[in-house]
């Protein structure tokens, strides 16, 4: 008698890789949309409270890079 049995693997090395790659996906667009909320919330100051805080309209963007993604960019 011939039995055939299959089994899969649960983490291939393919899966492990596009898992990391969806992750990192992810990851990316979570953090812009955290750009692009303190952008927008920045840009919503008026420029008397930007000015109170030190900060001026050319650098808003600059600011919110820094705030999100820190000293790499």
């Amino acid at each position: 008698m011939t039995f055939a049995n299959y089994s899969r693997a649960t983490e291939t090395g393919l899966g492990l890789e596009l898992g990391a790659a969806l992750n990192h996906l992810m990851q990316r667009v979570a953090d812009y949309r955290i750009y692009r909320a303190t952008l927008s919330e920045l840009q919503g100051l008026s420029d008397r409270s930007l000015a109170d805080l030190g900060l001026h309209r050319s650098g808003l963007r600059g600011i919110a890079l820094h705030a999100v993604y820190g000293a790499q960019h």
